[in-house]
């Protein structure tokens, strides 16, 4: 299997270009944010992950966790690991730095976690959810629980969970039966079964924060009726340091498809007298809380994708070049590498760039995000909250739906080798085929884009969007670049088809819910499809800038102009058809006709 060497050349084309790294430096709290020491973080990052990191892939799924009376144990090398990962700064990269963090852009941070993610994905999970726990805390947790936790968090001694699904309740939160029984001291002692809790127990630290939804004895029904709690593995004293045995138990590890090496727990609360719990900022306010460690890890997760893809696009790059095997169709030359077959060089450009344009979304929506808690202006600090918001679910749902059809073409260009586990083809798929389930499965998503994005202000900021798009298209038309010329014209039909859909759904979303929910994933995939196309445009008008000037990496240059256009003619076409689907609703859906009997 080849290693994996961080794409920085292309990290730091998408950061500048398109994403605004190069103007963050001049905002509020980012003055340090420099390009020289961007540059430097992303080299050092991309040593960590190749050469610390991507080796104990294969390792931790081979090993996998083990749950001992002792808790659960890490595959060989992963404390390790993870003690260079805190020792190097990479846990608290982009975290305030009055708790320990360096304080530095998510357009930065971005980069490095992609890079975590690709050299091995069970490995990132941990630090991933201990970021979103942080922003958490950071949010609502009074200042004494701050003073305890935090730090230790952001620099990586202690690691947080997010503990939100029990047996009965999945996605549907309102199910949730976990209850919190108020203490006279104001702590809480919490009681219930949490499932599919990532690194809900592990040996790679000394204490675990547990953020779990639970209900208050007075609490109403439904979601207003939860609560969230810190509740630590271990207490802690009153100097810091640690003191008993929190009543938090995992009771068993989940035997998972992928992501061996990332202990997926079963969580016990309140089994011996119950575990000791602080309630965060207001009762029965948890689900508006958890929503903001959901978003972090939505971006995250769509993330997770795109490394996949990433690391599933080199293996197969690299095998391509080596396998030897038919004639050049052309040339006639016999017993060629496969990487001359037209085919094997269509799926491989479909890699390169559905790839390539969900990590544009990624650090695009990075960058909004950096605006919107930089800037003071508060119309300027909304509009980026708003687009970036509507941006996650885009991100989240194509990067990971794109994560497993990449890897999958990985398996497809190995041949019957990628079938076979020893090539490593086939671990990136079986990893990538959670991603669109935990964290809101794709059709959550869809319907986040839809009821909680698109229309909560009547399509504003859809317009935004749309807008954004048609003046790439104009850029585009008015290049006299004839590449550039065919981008546009393929953009532009897109976006049409785009708005086309959404004024439909508009039209429907009061009359017609069921064909509304019908269309929410193909309506997704319509946005995914516009907004890459979009910014593979807008990348490609800097690359031929570059071009035309004859500086920098030409090769480079030349080959972000192609892979643009290849996205243009491949994939923005489905465009219209994702419309006509959308469109369709729910006809061929009809109530009262059993359309699933087997016969």
């Amino acid at each position: 299997m080849s290693d994996y060497r961080a794409p920085v050349k292309d990290m730091r084309f998408v950061m500048d270009e398109l994403a605004g790294f190069r103007e963050l430096s001049q905002l509020p709290g980012l003055e340090e944010a420099t390009p020289d020491l961007a540059d430097a973080i992303l080299d050092e990052a991309a040593k960590f992950a190749g050469e610390v990191l991507a080796p104990l892939n294969r390792v931790g799924d081979r090993e996998g966790c083990k749950l001992t009376p002792n808790g659960v144990t890490t595959p060989p090398g992963w404390k390790d690991a993870y003690k260079a990962f805190c020792e190097a700064g990479w846990n608290g990269i982009s975290s305030p730095a009055e708790y320990g963090g360096q304080g530095l852009p998510d357009t930065l941070g971005v980069a490095v976690k992609e890079m975590v993610c690709s050299a091995s994905l069970s490995f990132s999970l941990g630090p991933l959810l201990t970021t979103g726990a942080v922003e958490a805390l950071l949010t609502c947790a009074s200042d004494e629980l701050k003073s305890i936790y935090l730090e230790k968090m952001i620099t990586g001694e202690w690691t947080g969970t997010m503990n939100l699904t029990e047996p009965q309740a999945g996605s549907d939160l309102a199910l949730i039966r976990s209850r919190a029984e108020p203490q006279s001291d104001g702590s809480y002692r919490v009681f219930g079964q949490k499932i599919f809790i990532t690194y809900g127990d592990h040996d790679m630290t000394d204490n675990i924060v547990h953020l779990v939804l639970a209900r208050l004895p007075d609490a109403p029904a439904g979601v207003k009726g939860i609560s969230m709690f810190l509740v630590p593995k271990f207490l802690v004293n009153a100097d810091g340091s640690l003191g008993a045995r929190n009543d938090a138990y995992c009771v068993s590890i989940e035997h998972k498809l992928g992501i061996h090496a990332s202990p997926t727990c079963v969580m016990a609360y309140g089994d011996n007298g119950g575990a000791v719990g602080y309630l965060l900022g207001e009762a029965n306010r948890g689900l508006e809380y958890m929503f903001i460690m959901m978003n972090e890890a939505r971006l995250g997760v769509g993330l997770q994708g795109i490394a996949l893809g990433e690391r599933a696009y080199q293996q197969a790059l690299a095998f391509s070049r080596e396998r030897k095997q038919g004639r050049d169709a052309v040339t006639g030359e016999a017993l060629v590498t496969i990487d001359h077959h037209p085919d094997i060089r269509r799926m491989m450009m479909l890699m390169k760039s559905r790839v390539e344009a969900c990590r544009a979304m990624a650090y695009f929506t990075s960058g909004l995000l950096d605006r919107a808690h930089a800037v003071t202006d508060p119309e300027e600090k909304k509009r980026n909250l708003y687009l970036a918001e509507f941006m996650i679910p885009i991100v989240k749902g194509g990067g990971t739906e794109m994560g497993i059809e990449v890897t999958s073409l990985g398996i497809q260009i190995y041949g019957g080798m990628g079938f076979i586990e020893e090539t490593g083809a086939a671990q990136h798929w079986r990893d990538s085929r959670i991603t669109t389930i935990y964290e809101g499965t794709t059709g959550i998503q869809a319907n986040d884009l839809l009821f909680r994005k698109l229309m909560r202000d009547q399509g504003a900021t859809a317009k935004v969007v749309f807008g954004e798009i048609y003046t790439t298209v104009k850029a585009l038309a008015a290049s006299g670049n004839p590449e550039l010329q065919a981008i546009g014209q393929r953009l532009g039909v897109a976006l049409k088809s785009w708005t086309e859909a959404t004024e439909w759904l508009a039209a429907n979303a009061r009359n017609s819910l069921s064909a509304v929910l019908t269309a929410a994933v193909p309506y997704l995939h319509l946005a995914v499809t516009v907004c890459g196309g979009w910014l593979m445009g807008k990348a490609a008008l800097a690359a031929a800038g570059y071009l035309d000037k004859g500086e920098g990496d030409q090769v480079f240059y030349r080959a972000k102009l192609g892979t643009a256009r290849f996205y243009a003619d491949q994939l923005l076409p489905q465009a219209a058809a994702f419309a006509q689907t959308v469109m369709a609703g729910d006809c061929g859906l009809p109530e009262g006709v059993d359309l699933f009997a087997i016969n």
